[in-house]
């Protein structure tokens, strides 16, 4: 009798250490998701684990896709100009521009010498804020810097009545590797220049202060640290990521990211991660994996068995959908669909569903336009999916 009860209690510790509730990932509408009781050091309301095969309920919000553009090489950052032309960087190291009617101009914007082994090449791409006066964006590229290959963001400019150039290289000596290589650039509702990087096959590097690798950086346009970050003097904003290549802005100084799981690093695989987190917010990785807390870290609200992997997210900020409205748009490209994850006030997660399930192939980025409309990229060239004559898409998503 001693022996049952104390395998019972101990059972029953070892469930409500782990602070994660595991959701069949069934088909259907998708019904609300009650929140864990169990609460991470960053006061997120819990950890959902999707067991693989799947990753989630199906959608039921009537939705459609048009295609804006065609014929693009594994499009990886979208940027909008102010008279409404669309910059987008195609992976193997060219700039293009697209004009609001969809016409794809034959000639690059930029074509740049790079180093594109594996997931490296031309990846994020960001239009100032101010660009009708500076007529600066910023771009990440993976270089071959003596023998060495090294990740970097360059300011370039592009007059009027010239050229687009290189003006400068504002971060450098950024880790690279075939895997886990970051990428994206945003400009924040703070005007700073936020810049994601990956562990580059490096679990360690992602929480030591010395390296840039597994962080979010937050810089000036010049790639000086940004006042007010977390450690004066310091560029990291956030740290303890795995593959950093989605994130976006919740309001009252939450983001909301979606990490890369592990790729064999440490024997472990997939465990995709959804997180709410603050200035100075540590993720957690190589520490904790999915729903596994460790102390000082931030949990994910939503973490997946199978791996999905996140390529890019947006809050929806549109009125054409209303129901997706404040609604986190996540761009997978492993499980090839549109997760949308409704949040509370809290960052607590309300219920997770699933679109556009293997409509299109890899998605890649996911980003609100100008028009307040979500727009996405799709990835079937990049080695991993089914590249037709088409090649890749860019994707504006509709109310059905």
């Amino acid at each position: 009798m001693f022996r049952t009860t104390f395998a019972l209690a101990l059972l029953l510790l070892v469930a409500g250490l782990s602070g994660c509730k595991r959701t069949a990932p069934t088909a259907g509408a998708a019904g609300p998701v009650a929140p864990s009781t169990s609460t991470s050091d960053a006061q997120v309301p819990g950890c959902t684990l999707v067991p693989g095969p799947g990753w989630g309920p199906t959608g039921t919000v009537p939705i459609r896709t048009e295609v804006v553009a065609r014929g693009l090489e594994v499009p990886w950052g979208l940027g909008w100009l102010p008279d409404g032309r669309l910059l987008v960087t195609e992976r193997p190291g060219r700039v293009r521009q697209i004009s609001q009617d969809g016409t794809m101009s034959p000639t690059p914007v930029a074509t740049l010498r790079l180093d594109p082994k594996g997931e490296g090449g031309l990846l994020g791409l960001a239009v100032a804020p101010d660009f009708e006066n500076s007529r600066r964006f910023f771009l990440y590229v993976t270089t071959d810097e003596g023998g060495r290959s090294r990740n970097r963001v360059e300011r370039w400019v592009w007059p009027v009545d010239a050229a687009a150039r290189l003006d400068r290289v504002i971060l450098e000596d950024i880790p690279s590797a075939r895997y886990h290589d970051g990428g994206r650039l945003r400009f924040g509702p703070d005007g700073q220049l936020y810049v994601a990087t990956g562990d580059a096959g490096q679990p360690t590097s992602s929480r030591d202060p010395k390296t840039s690798a597994g962080k979010l950086l937050r810089v000036t346009v010049d790639g000086r640290p940004a006042p007010g970050n977390p450690t004066e003097g310091s560029p990291t904003y956030l740290k303890g990521l795995r593959n950093l290549q989605a994130f976006d802005w919740l309001g009252q100084g939450r983001l909301v990211v979606a990490d890369h799981g592990p790729s064999g690093e440490l024997g472990r695989r997939a465990h995709d991660e959804i997180s709410i987190a603050r200035a100075g917010d540590d993720l957690g990785w190589p520490a904790q994996d999915a729903c596994t807390p460790a102390a000082g870290t931030v949990r994910p609200v939503l973490a997946f068995e199978q791996a999905a992997p996140p390529g890019g997210l947006a809050r929806y900020t549109g009125e054409a959908i209303a129901a997706w409205r404040d609604s986190v748009l996540v761009a997978t490209l492993g499980s090839r669909n549109l997760l949308r994850l409704e949040l509370d006030a809290d960052g607590g997660l309300v219920r997770h569903e699933v679109y556009l399930q293997d409509a299109h192939g890899r998605l890649r980025e996911a980003v609100m336009g100008p028009d307040g409309h979500l727009y996405l990229t799709t990835s079937n060239c990049d080695g991993r999916g089914d590249c037709n004559a088409d090649k890749d898409l860019i994707l504006r998503v509709l109310p059905r």
